[in-house]
């Protein structure tokens, strides 16, 4: 497996694998393959890797820049995480995930945070902060990890792409 950079010719491939791996979950309103796009359109995909594997993109992580209601800056918001649903259960998620993490550190970023399940984003470090606060969502599914000594405090506000429908 490789993961790397996305290029303009990987779009259609993230498109469709976004749209495949959100086809059958729960939790879903089925519009990530259309927060990926809008993120890409406004410029806010920060770090945007695809896993690659016999050279056909398998895998794709968003990470875009977050808005705390303290000020915090240089924070990002984690997903979508979308990976072929016939490659899922083998990995590919979670190199994509450390490695988006790897690329955001580099970068300076101070945090990141997202929405999901706590028993799969703990293993890279990310646990309830109850300073951070997403209105709509149960606290125990808001999620950050702290790349920095100062922690953000307040309410939570993902770009605007993540109301995208179509």
């Amino acid at each position: 497996m490789i993961i790397r950079n996305e290029t303009p010719a990987d779009i259609p491939a993230i498109f469709e694998i976004t749209r495949l791996a959100f086809e059958n979950h729960p939790h879903s309103v089925h519009t990530e393959q259309f927060i990926v796009n809008v993120l890409r359109e406004a410029g806010a995909l920060a770090v945007s890797p695809v896993a690659e594997v016999g050279g056909t993109v398998v895998g794709h992580i968003a990470f875009s820049p977050v808005a705390i209601a303290d000020g915090s800056d240089g924070w990002y918001g984690l997903g979508p995480v979308s990976v072929l649903p016939e490659f899922q259960k083998r990995g590919v998620g979670s190199a994509l995930v450390r490695q988006g993490l790897s690329m955001l550190t580099a970068s300076g970023a101070k945090g990141c945070v997202l929405v999901g399940d706590p028993g799969y984003y703990a293993r890279f470090g990310f646990k309830n902060v109850p300073s951070l606060i997403y209105e709509g969502v149960p606290q125990e599914y808001i999620l950050a990890l702290p790349l920095s000594k100062k922690q953000a405090r307040g309410v939570v506000s993902f770009h605007q792409a993540f109301s995208a429908k179509s």
